[in-house]
């Protein structure tokens, strides 16, 4: 299978044109980055800045981590030129959703996951699992220092997941705050989000389950980059067998 990379010069970029160029399974073929002469690809693949070498390359699969605004561009590119999308980059809302089902309501596909590393997709699931049985739960993500967008997609997915899961979780019993947004952000079904960045972090995540006399965490961390590319391969090889737009890795998991 033929493979380009959007946003290959960046670090989540670099780290899966490594990984797919490894796997005998798979061709890299094109890499895309605005900062193309940064990109660090083998010989005979080819590099540049806009789109157009993909389908020069003969590219069957695109992966992208770059911005949200780039990923949809990116998106509706590889939706007209019959080039499946597997998608992380982060910050992508319901309208940009919306749109990517729209575009890729035929072949080719889309996958759009917020976490790639299948220890976190395994905390989602065990964390909706978990939910009815618990009245309250609440959120903590941690990331490194350079993630520019907050919440993340995997907490918001997350919470999205657990209010989906059980429709009775308790009022925020808090009145006053001695500092403006003490209690993070609110996601789906008013379940609390707090956001870390910090230097020295990567990717980490931690659902809070709480109910009387007793709790439950489920945390899952990842401590480099290569923690993503096993799931990333995965959705490489079976987005083809994955008709229109998927959101979540799970699904392909059979989860």
């Amino acid at each position: 299978m033929r493979v380009g990379v959007f946003g290959a010069a960046g670090r989540m970029g670099a780290e899966v044109c490594r990984a797919v160029a490894a796997d005998p399974e798979l061709e890299l073929v094109a890499a895309v980055d605005p900062r193309s002469a940064e990109a660090d690809v083998p010989a005979g693949v080819a590099s540049g800045p806009t789109p157009d070498l993909m389908a020069d390359a003969g590219v069957e699969v695109a992966v992208d981590f770059t911005v949200a605004p780039s990923a949809l561009a990116n998106a509706h590119w590889c939706a007209s030129h019959g080039v499946h999308a597997v998608i992380g980059t982060s910050g992508l809302g319901e309208d940009a959703i919306g749109e990517l089902r729209a575009a890729f309501a035929a072949p080719p596909n889309c996958l759009v996951a917020p976490n790639f590393a299948i220890g976190a997709v395994l905390m989602i699931r065990l964390a909706e699992l978990a939910a009815p049985f618990f009245e309250t739960a609440e959120i903590i993500e941690l990331h490194h220092d350079a993630k520019a967008d907050a919440p993340s997609g995997t907490a918001i997915h997350t919470a999205d997941r657990l209010a989906a899961a059980s429709g009775e979780w308790a009022a925020d019993p808090t009145r006053t705050f001695n500092v403006p947004g003490a209690r993070g952000a609110t996601g789906a079904a008013g379940i609390h989000i707090h956001s870390v960045r910090l230097r020295g972090l990567v990717a980490h995540q931690e659902v809070l389950l709480g109910t009387t006399g007793q709790s439950l965490s489920i945390r899952h961390d990842s401590y480099d980059r290569t923690s993503f590319m096993p799931g990333v391969l995965l959705a490489v090889k079976r987005i083809a067998d994955h008709p229109g737009l998927t959101v979540g890795l799970d699904v392909f998991l059979g989860l």
